[in-house]
């Protein structure tokens, strides 16, 4: 008895064929539209992704100027004034300020210091309009800041009253930075004059 064993054959040789053309280009359609769509999402989040560092580093900065503005003194005299310990009031007189008032509109480096440390007292902060403009931002020795050259603040310190504190005992301190991409943040802060005769 003889069994014919060519179709059994065929079949193995049918299965074992592999893919077809229009299988095969159907497959690259679908995975190229599939990583199509991924590589539009990841592009997308890496366009943004910068933003919240530019953010956080602008409210670095913003943070560190308040703070620098707050922790000045607010006496009744320049810290550099003889009477700054003992005046009674920001008036120059026998009890008062011997030359040096305490001012929200002062230039910077005209008090008879010198531009070696121009920034004693909160006033100094204020310019002569009220406004103080940085750019570029700069460390305490006055040399740029390579790592901070696209932004630049903007200090504001102007009387405002705080409750039931008068505005000429209360300072309301703004900080404004920007960036160069044009986002800005403004973080806001007061300073009273809680001890008119300490230079700390």
């Amino acid at each position: 008895m003889c069994i014919d064993i060519r179709p059994v054959n065929r079949m193995r040789e049918r299965s074992q064929a592999g893919l077809s053309l229009i299988e095969l280009i159907m497959f690259i359609v679908i995975v190229g539209a599939g990583i199509a769509g991924i590589l539009s999402v990841l592009n997308v989040t890496v366009q943004k992704s910068a933003d919240p560092m530019i953010r956080k580093q602008m409210l670095a900065v913003a943070e560190s100027l308040l703070e620098e503005v707050e922790l000045m003194p607010f006496t009744y005299c320049d810290p550099t004034d003889a009477n700054v310990l003992t005046a009674t009031g920001p008036t120059i007189s026998p009890t008062g300020c011997a030359t040096l008032v305490e001012g929200t509109t002062t230039i910077p480096g005209s008090e008879g210091r010198g531009t070696a440390t121009p920034f004693n007292n909160v006033g100094d902060y204020g310019g002569t309009t009220g406004t103080l403009i940085i750019s570029p931002l700069t460390d305490i020795s006055n040399t740029a800041i390579g790592m901070l050259s696209g932004y630049s603040a903007t200090v504001n310190v102007a009387t405002s009253s705080l409750g039931g504190i008068a505005a000429a005992e209360s300072l309301l301190i703004t900080v404004t930075v920007t960036a160069s991409t044009g986002a800005s943040i403004a973080l806001s802060g007061y300073r009273t004059r809680y001890a008119p005769n300490s230079t700390q």
